[in-house]
């Protein structure tokens, strides 16, 4: 889809494995470790040629961090035997003739992506893979030829792109992602990235370095690495601009760089010689087309929610939190096609889901009305982007309402939806998106407790101590004890669940709980609300 929509390269099967040690399938992704790939790569690099793109995949040999439990049952393993809290696996530390084994992997998997079709490889060395496993000081405790030094550190990752470029040929691209910067007490530091960066390149091992900032050995790392909305756009882009002034080969950049004047500015001041811009292809992957034919106010741009990514790390496909055609292709276009016979809809509720299927219905040619009984369009999203650090969301609502008005909608704010008005416009169909309502729980006395709601609108306005219990685990509840306590509440967040907000991802869970501990937040789980006496 991203090459239909004009993309010049496109990276598929991030943390792709290159041997039975590195399970593919504990990320979804693609295993390069037998000749059986072979047919799928031809067909699907044929299939990306024909829109004029350039295809390539990331290998990688995942190390310490994966699981051991899947697939083939082997030990996860390592430079040293260190656990990774992110994995909570205790890696067998490595041999030399299984090291030995792992480079004719990368080297054999590198010829497969060759014959394949493919244009290049970019290799994993970031977010605490094998290869910086080995460059790490704080997981490489060797005391051999792979271990103590920087140099000796980096052998492995020498020895690699060595096979590799044996195995492909001086006439194949092969790159490297690192971090810039792990941004952890004992990893690497700032200059040691720089320096692997600079050897690695005026050795002629690389033709590219794709540069990002930190690492992923635990959760926050985690979540820091993958930058969601509570940071600024492009908040590392310091880092490829370093590692670029001390190498001659092209320096990329992907991390939150959300919008396309962005990605422009990062090359035009000199930063980067080329953007990856990977959450704002997956909430539109014809960004590229549509700037090129003029429409750049019908990109939908990226948000940051980090629901693409939260989704991979429990195993489900990389969907979008506002783009429903995103991971659904085969069956939901992004083109939208005009329809056989033209129709009246009425659609009643302008949130998120009425706006998209007015959107939607309009773009198909339709005749749409869209009542909505609050003064502005939004819906619940409205209420969500009142949060401390979410108010990003709100661009969802913003870009949907331009695209509505942009296609003729007739979109009735402060108008109630009665039965009399529906069938005054005499429809063909009516669409009901009206949302869910605050629920209160089955707790005795419930009806004397709030919703977080409540609190997000300002409708009430809270002070002194509070118990607030999630029975979600969603956003709402961590978001709405965030905003308490900043105006001095004493928070008390109580769940039945084993931890709060247990449905947040991996990027997000991380930040709320960084933010809530820091305001003295007190976490009660494991325990269930009974009931609520009239006394408090």
């Amino acid at each position: 889809e991203k090459a239909k929509g004009g993309i010049g390269l496109t990276m598929f099967g991030g943390s792709s494995s290159v041997a039975l040690d590195s399970p593919a399938a504990p990320w979804n992704q693609v295993s390069v470790a037998d000749d059986s790939v072979i047919p799928f790569f031809q067909s699907f690099s044929d299939r990306i040629h024909r829109h004029g793109a350039r295809l390539m995949i990331q290998l990688t040999h995942m190390g310490r961090r994966t699981k051991w439990d899947t697939e083939n049952w082997f030990p996860t393993v390592s430079s040293s035997p260190r656990r990774e809290p992110a994995s909570r696996t205790i890696p067998k530390e490595l041999e030399e003739e299984e090291i030995a084994r792992i480079i004719r992997d990368f080297a054999q998997a590198v010829r497969r992506c060759k014959e394949g079709g493919l244009d290049g490889c970019e290799v994993s060395a970031a977010h605490g893979h094998l290869i910086d496993q080995f460059w790490s000081p704080a997981v490489n405790q060797r005391t051999d030829r792979y271990g103590g030094s920087l140099e000796n550190r980096m052998r492995f990752g020498r020895e690699v792109l060595e096979a590799m470029r044996r195995a492909a040929g001086d006439d194949y691209v092969i790159g490297i992602r690192m971090s810039g910067d792990e941004m952890i007490a004992d990893g690497l530091s700032h200059e040691e990235c720089v320096e692997i960066a600079a050897t690695y390149a005026r050795d002629g091992l690389v033709d590219f370095i794709n540069v990002l900032g930190g690492q992923a050995r635990d959760d926050m790392a985690h979540a820091i690495s993958l930058p969601n909305m509570s940071f600024p756009v492009a908040p590392f882009l310091h880092l490829p601009s370093a590692i670029k002034r001390e190498v001659e080969v092209p320096v990329f950049h992907a991390q939150r760089v959300t919008d396309l004047a962005t990605a422009a500015r990062a090359v035009a001041e000199g930063h980067v010689d080329m953007v990856a811009m990977t959450r704002a292809h997956i909430a539109d992957p014809h960004l590229v087309k549509k700037l090129s034919e003029g429409r750049e106010d019908d990109i939908r741009q990226c948000v940051g929610a980090g629901y693409c990514i939260d989704r991979i790390y429990v195993g489900g496909d990389a969907l979008c939190i506002q783009n429903a055609a995103t991971g659904r292709e085969a069956t939901m276009p992004h083109v939208i096609p005009k329809a056989d016979v033209r129709r009246k809809v009425v659609i009643v509720g302008a949130g998120p889901g009425g706006l998209e299927a007015a959107r939607v219905c309009a773009a198909r040619g339709h005749q749409v009305v869209l009542f909505e009984k609050n003064a502005v369009a939004g819906g619940q999203i409205n209420i969500a982007a009142k949060a401390l650090w979410r108010e990003a969301l709100s661009g969802i609502p913003r870009w949907l309402v331009g695209q509505v008005v942009k296609l003729g909608v007739e979109l009735r704010l402060g108008t109630e939806a009665s039965e009399e008005a529906i069938l005054g416009e005499a429809p063909d169909v009516v669409i009901i998106a009206t949302g869910g309502a605050p629920s209160l729980g089955p707790a005795k006395g419930a009806e004397r407790a709030l919703s977080t709601a409540d609190v997000l609108t300002g409708k009430v306005e809270l002070s002194g101590s509070v118990l607030l219990f999630d029975e979600m685990g969603q956003h709402n509840a961590a978001s709405t004890a965030e905003l308490l306590a900043q105006r001095g509440c004493l928070v008390e967040f109580v769940t039945s669940d084993r931890y709060p907000a247990q449905e947040v991802g991996t990027t997000n869970q991380p930040i709320h709980y960084r933010e809530l501990y820091k305001l003295g937040v007190v976490f009660s789980p494991n325990l269930d609300l009974i009931e609520i006496y009239p006394e408090g």
